[in-house]
């Protein structure tokens, strides 16, 4: 008598179509109902390229015009889709490209599948030409990776990728494939994977801990909720409001977990961090109860961790283990998705309001509104501020659309002065920091989301890291709008030097293009503004326009981002001037 699995085998063998290794891996990415793809062919992945030529109609591939912008832009796509990015890309150099896109993703939570051509099978670990250990460089750096040698492995392999890359904590996941493999048949079948033993993404929620956080925040009198990029990963945004509005809880909210609630939210207090707001940095060692949901407690958040949160109890809702008590302790831990644990949570407290708490945190806010804000928005010296070009194109976008990035000081401005309505409304480079990311990411998040407004904020040090996206905007006819912020200057580097090393200011001073000039070379209409009178209408007609368009402001030279926390420094010393 035939047994279960040779009936499931045979089964199986009669859904097998033969076909090559390269044809196996673009039907795996169309099985996972991938559409969008970004990459740069090399000798080493050209059989992969050669069977996408055939499926074009299902998969649209877009040329980026360097591997690390492939990977930006699939970080782009990622972040406003909640979808798995995914680029594909060469052996060597193509690979060694795109490790700091991956870096960046694993350390803000972004699930890509990244697939790498490699040598031969025969030729590993002879230096062969463009060959690179691409996977013990990428270990590191991935959630998982792994090097198919055989034809018989690519199914499973995309599969096991997909599904660790977008499961729980999510993250890159690096897939390395022989050309040999590409060339060679099997017999294809396709199984999405659904469980891997000894791998539990999604910890269990624990009831008991759920019941003493409720009880730690019934009897808080100074409670202040920290929001994370969790709650946008979880899709936990209605569970999140739910539970604030039922506590009447202030929350602040770390740099990725920016739009993950409205910014005019009355409980809203504004964004944690060294350039974060005043009152949510000050209240922090005056708190009772910290309730941290989907945050890591990044250095940048915390100050010196020995004056962190002195006076306050910390419940912590995270779904990934290695985060509890690694930077702060967590009196209770609550492991598992924010979007399980936080209804949970919300049915066990009690309905509340702190507004005596809550007003001073508005005390704050109207200290750093006199004495940093308004003079901000409202200049009296000639020069421009990013702060008020910032402000003026949210108000040009109903203060609804796409913001995304660079890495500097126009990326502080932007995330305290652009307003959301909406989730995923934000893309930034957030733990690696990484100069470059803006451009290439705002493409991505165009093509993600096409139906919404995407508007970049970036400075001429890290424009210039990637501008020849330029030529990858321009072919995809990506309506992406630019907003260089130039100050002829790295200028957080800048901003240190003045404060902390005496305005020596070594190697950070630019010599710029003209960026109008590189814009006409890749067909992107722009404009250049130095003027405050000229600011309003630049803007509204890089809004009207219809395409790509780069709008350059010359802003202030030597302008600083305050608030500030001095690093190494407590929350408490924040610094207004």
């Amino acid at each position: 008598m035939e047994t279960q699995s040779q009936t499931a085998m045979k089964e199986k063998n009669k859904k097998a179509v033969r076909m090559t290794g390269a044809e196996a891996v673009v039907k795996s990415l169309i099985n996972e109902g991938t559409e969008l793809i970004f990459g740069y062919p090399g000798g080493a992945i050209m059989p992969v390229y050669d069977a996408l030529y055939s499926y074009q109609k299902e998969l649209h591939h877009v040329l980026v015009r360097h591997e690390q912008g492939a990977v930006h832009a699939a970080q782009g796509f990622a972040r406003v889709t909640g979808k798995v990015g995914v680029c594909i890309v060469t052996s060597g150099p193509g690979a060694t490209n795109a490790v700091t896109g991956i870096a960046d993703a694993m350390i803000d939570s972004t699930p890509l599948v990244v697939i790498s051509g490699q040598v031969g099978s025969s030729l590993l670990g002879s230096d062969a030409f463009q060959e690179t250990d691409v996977v013990g460089i990428t270990q590191p750096v991935t959630k998982w990776n792994y090097q198919v040698k055989r034809a018989e492995e690519i199914p499973e392999a995309i599969a096991r990728a997909f599904y660790i890359a977008r499961s729980g904590r999510p993250g890159p996941v690096l897939i390395d494939i022989t050309k040999d493999a590409q060339f060679a048949s099997l017999d294809y079948v396709y199984e999405p994977v659904k469980y891997i033993r000894s791998y539990k993404p999604v910890p269990q929620v624990d009831p008991v801990q759920v019941q003493e956080a409720a009880r730690l925040i019934n009897l808080a009198k100074k409670p202040m909720a920290l929001v994370g990029q969790g709650v946008i990963l979880a899709r936990a945004e209605k569970e999140l409001l739910e539970f604030i509005e039922k506590t009447g809880i202030p929350a602040a909210w770390t740099l990725l977990g920016l739009s993950a609630m409205p910014s005019e939210h009355p409980l809203n207090v504004g964004m944690l961090g060294m350039h974060g707001n005043y009152g949510p940095n000050l209240k922090t060692n005056e708190a009772d109860l910290i309730i941290a949901i989907g945050m890591r407690f990044d250095d940048r958040v915390t100050g010196d961790l020995k004056k962190y949160a002195i006076n306050a109890k910390v419940i912590h809702l995270e779904i990934d283990p290695a985060e509890i008590n690694k930077n702060v302790h967590a009196d209770v831990p609550i492991l598992g998705s924010v979007k399980d644990s936080l209804p949970l949570l919300t049915q066990m407290v009690s309905a509340n309001s702190h507004e005596s708490w809550l007003e001073q945190f508005k005390a704050c806010y109207r200290i750093e509104f006199e004495r940093i804000i308004e003079k901000e928005l409202s200049p009296v010296k000639p020069g421009l501020t990013m702060s008020e070009v910032v402000d003026k194109v949210s108000v040009a976008f109903d203060d609804d659309a796409i913001m995304v990035t660079d890495v500097g000081q126009h990326q502080m401005m932007a995330s305290r002065y652009f307003r959301f309505k909406q989730s995923r409304s934000v893309v930034t480079s957030g733990g690696l920091g990484t100069m470059g990311f803006g451009l290439p990411a705002a493409l991505g998040a165009k093509m993600g989301a096409p139906e919404r407004p995407v508007v970049l904020f970036v400075g001429d040090g890290g424009f210039q890291m990637t501008i020849q996206e330029l030529g990858t905007i321009f072919q995809t006819d990506s309506a992406v709008k630019i907003v260089l912020l130039n100050n002829n200057f790295l200028g957080m580097v800048r901003q240190w030097q003045e404060l902390f090393f005496d305005k020596r200011y070594a190697s950070t001073e630019l010599i710029n293009p003209d960026f109008q000039t590189i814009a006409k070379g890749y067909h992107v209409n722009s404009l250049k503004v130095d003027k405050r009178e000229e600011l309003d209408n630049a803007i509204k007609t890089m809004v009207a326009h219809n395409g790509p368009f780069l709008l350059e402001v010359i802003v202030e030279k030597e302008g600083n981002v305050f608030p500030m926390v001095p690093a190494g420094a407590s929350v408490s010393d924040i610094r207004l001037e």
